[in-house]
């Protein structure tokens, strides 16, 4: 487990893991479902993570964007690459709404769409309502 990992909640918030990389729900949800994809190494550039953390990582993607879309029908992804807090190879990986989605008796917003995720004005959830997401995205994983 490296530093970032830990920060965002590791293995507590973990959704799916890989061998080189880990899928944890991203303690603020700028949008319904956001997640952090991270990689398992001490990289600290994208350019530095093994050959086989690469090869992994498309099919990690395929399986995420699915596996999300199930579970709340988001209308586009986005991936941030920002590492300038958290230096270990990370995405926040964002799916976007064009319309307000209601789950676990709470609406979720996204406040940036149609342009970029507005990282600064999360939804403000509860940690049952944040467990609920978490049981439902691992619940949808385990069923593949």
């Amino acid at each position: 487990m490296n530093t970032t990992m830990k920060k965002f909640g590791y293995p507590d918030s973990c959704v799916k893991e890989f061998q080189h990389w880990a899928i944890l729900l991203r303690p603020q949800q700028v949008t319904l479902g956001s997640l952090i994809l991270i990689c398992r190494e001490d990289a600290t550039a994208f350019s530095k993570i093994s050959p086989e953390a690469f090869t992994e990582l498309p099919d990690i993607i395929r399986e995420m964007e699915a596996n999300v879309t199930n579970a709340f029908a988001y209308t586009k992804i986005n991936y941030l690459m920002l590492m300038m807090v958290d230096p270990e190879v990370h995405f926040h990986v964002i799916p976007r709404y064009d319309s307000p989605r209601t789950v676990f008796q709470q609406q979720f917003l996204d406040h940036g769409w149609p342009g970029p995720p507005d990282l600064k004005n999360s939804n403000s959830i509860s940690p049952d309502v944040q467990q609920e997401i978490l049981a439902h995205l691992q619940e949808i994983w385990s069923s593949k």
